[in-house]
């Protein structure tokens, strides 16, 4: 049922930072999105905000006596601010108001130090935990001569918040089908984002003998990603553990990656009194692309579930595939209330046949000949 994301100077850098600067509780940051950070000794920045927070992350390049820096401002503003002095690299880390209704956390490095923008991430570990890498592309403290103040306000230029991709783990146990007939595609040519429906505290449908959608939708997508990491295609997901992921930072996500395809994977459900409806059915939202790629994954799916009712590939308004901007698609695998679909949905073997089933179709989508 449909419903309603670190590196940071590593050990390249050696000596710097070797204290931590932490501030575990801040009591004054009431009305601030932000409710704690710290600078661990490895150097990540981790935030803890208040649930499903906007964050934004920007970054001013140095010049002369100026180092760079690089903030991040929430909503709300803090009742007091300060500072912490660094060590190594780093020169300060402020907490400021910049205006009433907002809090900017400032991380200001000394002057010659290097940072590549490119590589700066801002990601989303939970529903309210960040982390802010800076990348391993920094140089160190250069000489440098007397530089020119007025010059130094460089272009701000954001960054933006990404997610990460999924790393492939061990092959999950009860596998029944090889993927050894999937086609390859040129790797690093193509980007799909997968998004598994629902998470933490919203288990999406419950069904029979308590099938969680959740459950389901993330084991799937796991497999998924991993499968097609395997031939060749970067990953991202949405989410990749029980979290509660708002819907526009799916979004937000995908159009901020670059992806060439996008799929949100679900279970469907009707009622415990009616297990006589079972069906496999995909949405998409009104491209001639979309509904290619609705095609092919609903095609797939209905040849691994022989006897499911085919309720079609058609239009939809949810909003992560009315939002989005690249050819995208929602599937349904089943009902997790129906007689048929839920124990389908429930067998380890038939969760890996649906994410190869998936895995082919989304491959097809992209060019991939068998």
């Amino acid at each position: 049922m449909t419903h309603a994301l670190t590196r940071l100077l590593r050990r390249c850098l050696g000596a710097a930072l070797p204290l931590a600067l932490t501030l575990a509780a801040l009591p004054a940051m009431a009305g601030s999105a932000l409710s704690a950070w710290r600078l661990s000794r490895d150097g990540v920045l981790e935030l803890r905000t208040s649930p499903a927070a906007s964050l934004q992350a920007f970054y001013e390049e140095g010049r002369g006596v100026v180092g760079p820096r690089v903030w991040v401002d929430l909503p709300g503003a803090p009742q007091r601010t300060r500072s912490v002095i660094g060590n190594g690299v780093v020169r300060q880390v402020r907490v400021g108001r910049p205006n009433d209704g907002t809090t900017r956390l400032v991380v200001e490095f000394q002057p010659g130090t290097r940072l590549d923008p490119s590589n700066l991430r801002l990601v989303g570990t939970g529903v309210d935990r960040w982390k802010l890498e800076f990348g391993t592309a920094v140089a160190g403290v250069q000489p440098i001569g007397e530089g020119d103040l007025e010059a130094a306000a460089a272009p701000w230029r954001p960054v933006q918040p990404t997610w990460g991709s999924w790393q492939p783990s061990q092959q999950p146990s009860g596998a029944a089908v090889s993927d050894s007939s999937l086609p390859s595609v040129p790797r690093g040519r193509f980007t799909v984002v997968i998004d598994p429906g629902h998470g933490g505290p919203d288990p999406g449908a419950v069904g029979i003998n308590g099938l969680r959608e959740t459950d389901v939708v993330l084991d799937v997508a796991l497999q998924v990603a991993q499968l097609l990491q395997s031939k060749g295609v970067r990953v991202l997901l949405t989410r990749t553990t029980e979290v509660d992921v708002d819907l526009p930072p799916r979004v937000a996500l995908a159009n901020n990656s670059g992806a060439d395809l996008f799929l949100s994977i679900h279970a469907n459900a009707l009622s415990l009194d009616r297990p006589d409806v079972n069906g496999i059915e995909t949405f998409y939202f009104e491209s001639s692309r979309s509904r290619s790629l609705a095609q092919a994954v609903q095609n797939q799916m209905l040849a691994v579930s022989p006897g499911s009712p085919d309720r079609g590939a058609r239009p939809g308004r949810f909003f992560v595939i009315r939002r989005t901007v690249m050819p995208s698609a929602l599937a349904e695998m089943g009902f997790v209330t129906g007689s048929l679909d839920a124990p389908r949905l429930a067998d380890a073997g038939f969760r890996r046949r649906m994410a190869v089933a998936i895995t082919a179709g989304l491959l097809q989508a992209l060019g991939a000949n068998p």
